[in-house]
């Protein structure tokens, strides 16, 4: 079995969405993300922007490895998992991850039911999510190559043969190049390297 190193994400903030129930109006975005922080403050300034909603309801996922994933889905004084959990259930329909999503709900004076919350939530998070741009990208582990500028065409020959991307490159007496590799390729890569004499390389981001 082929080890899978892709995920799905999104690059740039949706376009505004909105959907509208009984007077109740839910306004969908969605973010990209690169950590908790994010996460924070694309909520903060949410809540100044809409600050007569009555909910700002929201879902994350973060991580690109399945084993590596966190979320969290928050009603936002909503009942329990009625907003939440139907917008992280979109995160997890569309398979994408670094991302948020947030549903902002102006309350129109007529009460929805639970079911009628979880139908409204899940639409919008769809509706935020279908006018996102959802981008497929790899997942590559970063490895450090430490050696001596003699050995420089040796490690250059492997890199050139392999179509290696350098991210940094320091080349004096001694010399430290950082290569980008695909995580489907890595374990080969680093044994190719690591049996080269005179040559160190190690992974940065394990």
């Amino acid at each position: 079995m082929s080890l899978k190193d892709t995920y799905h994400t999104i690059t740039q903030n949706s376009p505004e969405v909105l959907f509208k129930d009984k007077n109740s109006k839910f306004f969908g975005y969605a973010f990209p993300i690169a950590n908790e922080e994010d996460v924070k403050s694309h909520l903060e300034r949410l809540k100044k922007q809409h600050h007569q909603a009555r909910h700002w309801c929201y879902a994350f996922q973060l991580g690109k490895h399945k084993k590596e994933l966190s979320f969290r889905a928050n009603d936002d004084g909503e009942p329990n998992n009625s907003a939440g959990m139907p917008i992280y259930g979109q995160i997890q329909s569309y398979d994408v991850t670094n991302i948020l999503i947030v549903v902002v709900r102006y309350f129109g004076g007529v009460k929805l039911g639970v079911s009628g919350l979880i139908n409204a939530y899940k639409t919008a998070a769809q509706l935020a999510l279908e006018s996102s741009k959802i981008v497929t990208k790899t997942i590559n582990i970063d490895y450090l190559i430490a050696f001596d500028y003699k050995n420089m065409n040796k490690v250059m020959r492997v890199i050139k043969e392999k179509q290696l991307d350098i991210i940094n490159q320091k080349l004096e007496l001694s010399c430290e190049l950082t290569i980008s590799v695909r995580l489907k390729d890595a374990s080969s890569i680093f044994e190719i390297f690591d049996s080269l004499y005179e040559i160190d390389i190690k992974a940065l981001n394990d």
